[in-house]
């Protein structure tokens, strides 16, 4: 089924770290062999052995339009055709910069950037160069890239001066970065009885996209906001994965909380390497060349890549926000209805076109409880869904996501396949 794969898994090895230029890629969380991708289009994926799959991974999120949207290719090609780089401003730049502020509670300024690594790791920097303190918080299981203080491991207790999670990360780089648990204000509190005036800045995913999709408890982001008041710190939304996916205004828009600095990327480049970070003007000002916070980059507001995520924001109206809210809700509705039919120890969650399945019957709130799932069920299932031409994320730790291509009969479709493989996986 996958051989011509498994001869490029091979060949790749010998040239790439793990044959892969991302580590999820190489299926080491669930087994076997990825089938290597030819091409794309709409709501699916094509691999070198000619199989086709329903994908619902969408390049881990970007590609919420379907893929290779015909409007976005001419676009593309057109802007191409003027050159694919320049090194200096454009007025491409501008209009997606005000695009994105339009859309976006208490957006002001926004500086392009190339990843969602590079955004995380200026918005923490701009965060310790206004505030003057040198601590940050994040939450045990929420990604902010592989910048060296984001790959730090919770310990135990609700407050954890961070250890690394990584070879190369020093212990004093870990210092300044402290953990506490998603969805558990008194581990906030607690840090900040112990550093009421150190901590620059709290940084999450308000949606935890990257422990399977864990939503916020009612609260939980209204309570980060008092305490970063009450504090002086800046509060960071992380919405690299939530950004222009969860909602029309993303997930500040949907749950009605408006942090201080904001970080995007996936659906902002329209499935180019495109990133941005940005939010109050007083705090964005700070950034070079208006301050004193450098950050910079050669290839920050590409046009190809701009034009890119400038004509996927332009195709993503009200409208479409609705329909795909309503396409997920068809497809969660499903699954729900497969789980109750059988009896199955399983639960999910759901925000707009974004979702998680958990092989567990208790309530998942954290980065803990996802660890208490039964990760060989879902290796089993991702493996059975991939056989019946449904492409999940190979990871019980990374969201699955819809686009506009899902219709009714390809959701249909995709919840058949789950009823035959769960009948299978939990036979065994």
């Amino acid at each position: 089924m996958l051989e011509k794969s498994q001869q490029l898994l091979q060949r790749a090895t010998k040239s790439i770290p793990g044959g892969v230029n991302s580590p999820v890629r190489a299926f080491k969380s669930v087994g076997g062999t990825p089938p290597f991708i030819e091409r794309a289009e709409g709501a699916y994926l094509f691999d070198a052995d000619g199989n086709r799959y329903i994908d619902y991974v969408l390049t881990w999120g970007p590609a919420i339009i379907g893929h290779a949207h015909p409007e976005v290719v001419e676009a593309c090609q057109a802007a191409m055709a003027k050159g694919s780089s320049f090194g200096a401003p454009t007025e491409l730049e501008i209009e997606l910069a005000e695009t994105m502020i339009a859309r976006v509670p208490g957006l002001d300024v926004v500086r392009l950037v190339n990843s969602g690594t590079e955004a995380c790791m200026s918005a923490i920097r701009l965060a310790r160069g206004a505030t003057g303190r040198d601590k940050f918080i994040k939450f045990a299981g929420c990604y902010h890239g592989h910048a060296d203080s984001f790959l730090i491991a919770a310990g135990s207790g609700a407050l954890t001066l961070g250890t690394p999670n990584s070879p190369g990360v020093t212990a004093g780089t870990a210092r300044d970065t402290l953990l506490a648990q998603f969805n558990d204000l008194d581990s906030v509190r607690s840090i900040f009885e112990t550093f009421p005036t150190d901590v620059a800045a709290i940084i999450l995913e308000p949606v935890c996209g990257n422990t399977g999709c864990i939503p916020p408890d009612p609260g939980f982001l209204e309570g980060l906001r008092e305490l970063c008041d009450a504090h002086g710190t800046v509060l960071i939304f992380d919405e690299v994965m939530t950004g222009f996916r969860v909602g029309y205004g993303g997930a500040a828009g949907r749950f009605g909380v408006t942090p201080d600095l904001y970080t995007f990327g996936k659906v902002v480049g329209g499935g180019f390497p495109l990133a941005a970070y940005g939010g109050r003007e007083d705090l964005m000002r700070h950034v070079a060349p208006d301050g004193p916070v450098y950050q910079a980059g050669t290839l920050s507001g590409n046009p190809i890549a701009v034009t890119a995520g400038l004509k996927t924001l332009q195709l993503l109206t009200p409208e479409v926000y609705e329909q795909l809210e309503a396409a997920s809700l068809r497809l969660s509705k499903g699954m729900q209805a497969i789980i109750d039919k059988h009896g199955y120890p399983m639960t999910q969650h759901r925000v707009g076109a974004m979702f998680g399945v958990f092989f567990s019957d208790q309530t998942v709130h954290t980065h803990e409880d996802v660890h208490g799932c039964d990760l060989d069920r879902f290796n089993a299932f991702f493996h059975a869904m991939l056989k019946r031409g449904v492409y999940l994320a190979p990871s019980q730790y990374e969201a699955g996501f819809l686009s506009t291509h899902h219709s009714d009969e390809i959701i249909d479709q995709t919840l058949e396949a789950a009823e035959d493989a769960l009948a299978e996986v939990f036979a065994a």
